[in-house]
């Protein structure tokens, strides 16, 4: 994927360069073999797929061994990816809760960890509470001067 993405690029910038220099028709000559090794290996691909459906596992032993052991490999790491992907939405999530917890739900400054009071309007800190409207009732998010609603001055 990545060869095939530099292959891209290259190809993509050599329609920029003088055609006649040399280096530029071996690119372009290099792009085109790799462009048609990938059809091939494709085509043997389905090659060998058709011939699998067609013969079954036991017409090919080996083959459909190493098949089966990158398979159970993809699905192992496919579970890898998840649980990192998943490690790294708690983290943020993490990052997000301690953000909150020293963000002002007022004024909306970021305070020192441990702070309990917003050292710039003295509001209590902790978790965000939405702010309502004294005129339409709408909630609006911590910080806002104006409700969104009515427009409204909230606050100071």
């Amino acid at each position: 994927m990545a060869n095939n993405l530099l292959g891209g690029l290259m190809k993509g910038l050599s329609g920029l360069m003088p055609q006649d220099d040399p280096e530029i028709k071996i690119l372009n000559a290099q792009t085109a073999v790799s462009d048609l090794e990938e059809k091939e290996k494709n085509i043997y691909a389905d090659i060998g797929k058709e011939a699998l459906s067609r013969y079954g596992d036991e017409a090919f032993p080996d083959a459909t061994a190493r098949l089966r052991g990158i398979e159970s490999e993809m699905k192992a790491l496919k579970e890898e990816l998840d649980a990192l992907v998943r490690a790294k939405e708690q983290d943020e999530a993490a990052k997000r809760e301690a953000m909150d917890r020293v963000t002002c739900p007022q004024c909306g400054t970021v305070n020192d960890d441990g702070m309990k009071f917003c050292r710039e309007c003295g509001s209590r800190l902790g978790a965000a509470a939405k702010v309502t409207c004294p005129n339409c009732n709408t909630e609006n998010e911590p910080g806002v001067r104006f409700c969104g609603n009515c427009g409204t001055k909230i606050g100071e």
